[in-house]
C-alpha cells in the first residue's frame, strides 16, 4: 500500500503543478529534491512572483525511521518505527479576490522492532479560505467535495464537512479559518471499508482537486482591487498563519519529528500584517465575511 500510494501522489504532483503553471502563465515551479538524515525525504516545489499566484507549494514526501518520542507518547506505543508519505499544497494568490487553499493527502504505517506492520490508515481534506465572500465559489468547492464523498459513502461528505469546520478553527479567535471542506483521519480497515477502499476514496478526492479550484481562479483572477482590499488580504493572511503555527497538527509533527523546516513553512504567505485590534467596517463586505467564519455555513 505504501508503494501504491507513494507512486500516486508523485504522478498527482505532477498533474497539480503542471496545471498550475499553464494557469498562471507566467512562473515556474522550482524543484528541490531532499534527503532525510533519519530516513527517506522528498520532493518540494515551489512557485513564487507568478501572474495569479505570489507563492505556493505543492510537496511530496515519504519519510520513516524509529517514531520520536513525543509521537510515541502521542500514539501511546512504545519502541515503534514509523513510515509516513503525502502530497501537501497551499496556494496563496496575489489578487485578493482569489481565495488561498489548502490540500493534503497522507498515508501512515506503524511497526514494532521486529517489522511488523501495527497500524496503518490514510488522513487528508482541502479547505478553502477567500478573503472576500462570494457564495457562490463556496457553493462549487462544496458540490466538488460531495460528488467525490458521495461515490464511496453517502455519510462521508456530512461528517468530514463538520470535522473540516471543526479542525480548522482559530479558537483563539473563535473563528474559522476558511469557508471549510473536508478533513479525514485515521482512516482505517472496517468491516464496512477495506484500506483498498479508503485508497481509492482518497485518491478521488486528490484527483477531485483542481476541478474544485481551478475555475474559481480562473473566475476571479481579472477582478481589480486596491490597496485597501490587499490590507485586508494581508490581515486574514495572519490569520492563516496564526493557525498553522498554534494548532496544526502536520506542521507541529513535522517538527518533532525533525522534518524540513523549507518544507513545513512553505505554507506561510510572504506578506503579512497584523494590525492591533483591527476590525473591518461595520455593514462593509469584510466584515461579511468574518460574519460566515465565526458561523460555518451549510453549502449544500
Amino acid at each position: 500500500m505504501k508503494d501504491k500510494f507513494y507512486s500516486y501522489i508523485q504522478t498527482l504532483q505532477d498533474t497539480i503543478t503542471n496545471e498550475l503553471e499553464e494557469v498562471d502563465g507566467k512562473a515556474k515551479f522550482q524543484e528541490d529534491i531532499w534527503k532525510r538524515p533519519e530516513g527517506g525525504g522528498g520532493r518540494t516545489r515551489v512557485i513564487e512572483n507568478g501572474a495569479i499566484f505570489e507563492k505556493g507549494g505543492v510537496n511530496i514526501s515519504g519519510v520513516h525511521g524509529e517514531l520520536p518520542k513525543s509521537m510515541q507518547q502521542y500514539f501511546n506505543v512504545e519502541n515503534a518505527d514509523f513510515f509516513a508519505c503525502g502530497l501537501s499544497l497551499v496556494l496563496h494568490p496575489k489578487n485578493p479576490m482569489v481565495p488561498t487553499v489548502h490540500a493534503n493527502w497522507r498515508y501512515f504505517e506503524m511497526y514494532d522492532k521486529n517489522g511488523n506492520s501495527i497500524d496503518q490508515w490514510f488522513g487528508g481534506g482541502q479547505d478553502l479560505t477567500p478573503y472576500y465572500l462570494f457564495e457562490e465559489d463556496g457553493k462549487h468547492f462544496h458540490a466538488i467535495c460531495k460528488k467525490a464523498c458521495d461515490n464511496h459513502n453517502p455519510d462521508f461528505y456530512s461528517n468530514y464537512k463538520k470535522r473540516c469546520d471543526d479542525y480548522f478553527w482559530n479558537s483563539h479567535r473563535n473563528e474559522a479559518r476558511g469557508l471549510g471542506g473536508l478533513f479525514f483521519d485515521y482512516c482505517k480497515a472496517t468491516d464496512a471499508m477495506t484500506m483498498k477502499d479508503w485508497y481509492n476514496f482518497v485518491t478521488e478526492v486528490g484527483d477531485s482537486f483542481l476541478q474544485a479550484y481551478i475555475p474559481i481562479v480562473l473566475k476571479r483572477k481579472g477582478l481589480p482591487y486596491t490597496k485597501k482590499q490587499r490590507d485586508w488580504q494581508e490581515v486574514r493572511r495572519g490569520r492563516y498563519v496564526e493557525f498553522n503555527l498554534v494548532h496544526d497538527k502536520g506542521t507541529l509533527f513535522g517538527l518533532k519529528t525533525n522534518g524540513r523546516i523549507e518544507s513545513i513553512l512553505m505554507s506561510l504567505p510572504p506578506h503579512v500584517q497584523w494590525k492591533y485590534d483591527h476590525h473591518p467596517e461595520k455593514g462593509s463586505e469584510e466584515e461579511r465575511l468574518v460574519e460566515v467564519l465565526r458561523n460555518p455555513k451549510e453549502w449544500m
